[in-house]
């Protein structure tokens, strides 16, 4: 590469991490806390207002994927088609209006169907802006640029737990009880942020206006270039063909897990803090529950972009997925066994930084092996079949929790579920390299580590 070709691909890359990633990180910032705001509800007036028991708590909180899961994969091909300006910004609104709805929520069979349609609404908006994402720069810059997104994540809950917390404490605000409160103040956003999507965002960049012609030249060139070789060497994978093919399905399986130990923490975290007070006679007001629920996020958030930081400069190998699957699935039983308070949410702090470690370079994987609406098709696939774990999650958690009586059960099969991602990815990684016509790139693209970060 020469000096003027190296110049401007810096200057591209970086001017869109400036400024697409961190809007389209907000829209997920703001995705993320309504889904989760429930969590932050349950043990702070809903489930008493509602009557809710931990069973039925966990199956409104998890019901939200059944709607997200059977509008998927027509959510994401209608963005490919349509383009992600439009329907991304769809997909917001339509989720802040529905969630602006749970701030008159009735009785558990109404928060039931709020949930559901809550997941229909926001179908397609995860998997669209990965495939968006990885529409905008070459593969060897992928993992950092996702890492940029997926900081969001970890980081809805440092700031939205607090603010959660400030939000409920607003109680007999325009007559409504606390949660009642924070799901309006939590709704609005949503509404606001996608009206402007629709403007500020391009579709590809060659529209992007905040680019220069040579920087649009490479970056279209770059990506057409990769799209052609992608294509050439995995001329059996099309959209068909992709919901027949083993390692899209056991990259599934291996998603699965971290959302499963994902939600299970996100879900039932803010409970189990609310029950130190019964088990160690610990007091907290609201907002310090909020602030002591955000403290395994940030040592995430660290730990997601050192760890991805280090899978751009190597290229993503496999144990940057499996060795976090591996810490995950030890750690989540181990905080049973803690003793006190801190102990217990520092264990499940390494869990955390597990899980977002992982999860970033596992999506660098999907789009090594199929384009165009082949990925768009792929990426929305596993990550339905992956979303399955977040009504699991929710609802299994809260089942054997009563069944139990103990959170004890319900953790151990967070850790298994976690454990089988970690031996997935390493079957997977060994397979790779021999069968089905999917280059070893895919699970170990070391050329990507041929290159350092821009």
């Amino acid at each position: 590469m020469d000096t003027t070709q190296s110049v401007v691909e810096r200057s591209a890359i970086r001017k869109v991490a400036i400024r697409l990633v961190p809007f389209v990180a907000l829209m997920f910032f703001i995705n993320y806390l309504d889904r989760t705001a429930i969590s932050f509800a349950g043990p702070n007036g809903m489930n008493t207002d509602l009557a809710l028991s931990a069973a039925q708590f966990g199956f409104a909180s998890g019901v939200f994927f059944i709607g997200y899961i059977l509008l998927e994969v027509p959510s994401n091909l209608a963005l490919h088609k349509f383009g992600a300006r439009r329907w991304l910004a769809r997909i917001m609104v339509s989720w802040g209006i529905v969630s602006l709805l749970f701030t008159w929520v009735g009785n558990a069979e109404h928060l039931y169907v709020l949930r559901f349609i809550l997941g229909v609404a926001e179908a397609g908006f995860f998997p669209g802006a990965i495939l968006f994402l990885s529409l905008w720069v070459p593969s060897r810059h992928r993992s950092k640029i996702l890492a940029l997104f997926y900081l969001a994540q970890p980081l809805t809950t440092v700031i939205g737990a607090p603010l959660a917390g400030l939000l409920i404490q607003q109680h007999g605000l325009f007559g409504l009880a606390g949660w009642r409160v924070m799901f309006f103040g939590v709704a609005v956003p949503a509404i606001i942020i996608g009206i402007i999507a629709w403007f500020y965002l391009a579709d590809s960049p060659a529209k992007a206006k905040w680019l220069t012609q040579e920087e649009k030249a490479w970056l279209t060139g770059a990506l057409e270039t990769e799209k052609k070789e992608t294509a050439a060497s995995n001329k059996h994978v099309s959209v068909r063909t992709v919901f027949g093919n083993g390692r899209v399905w056991m990259l599934s399986a291996i998603y699965f897990g971290f959302i499963y130990g994902l939600y299970a923490l996100g879900f039932f975290l803010p409970t189990i803090i609310a029950g130190f007070e019964g088990i160690y006679g610990t007091k907290f007001d609201v907002f310090q529950k909020g602030l002591i629920t955000a403290i395994p996020y940030l040592p995430a958030a660290f730990a997601l972009y050192f760890w991805s930081k280090d899978a751009t400069k190597r290229g993503v190998k496999t144990w940057h997925i499996a060795l976090p699957a591996l810490t995950g699935a030890l750690s989540i039983p181990l905080a049973l066994f803690a003793g006190s308070p801190a102990a217990t949410i520092a264990v499940i702090t390494i869990t955390a930084m597990s899980i977002f470690a992982a999860l970033p370079n596992f999506w660098t994987v999907p789009t090594q092996f199929i384009t165009g609406a082949a990925a768009a098709a792929g990426i929305a696939l596993i990550n339905t079949v992956g979303n399955l774990a977040g009504f699991s999650a929710g609802y299994i958690t809260g089942w054997l929790k009563d069944l139990t009586g103990a959170y004890t059960v319900p953790m151990f099969v967070v850790g298994g579920f976690m454990l089988l991602s970690a031996i997935l990815m390493v079957l997977l990684s060994r397979s790779g390299k021999v069968s089905e016509g999917i280059p070893a790139e895919a699970l170990d693209p070391t050329g990507a580590g041929h290159h350092a970060e821009p």
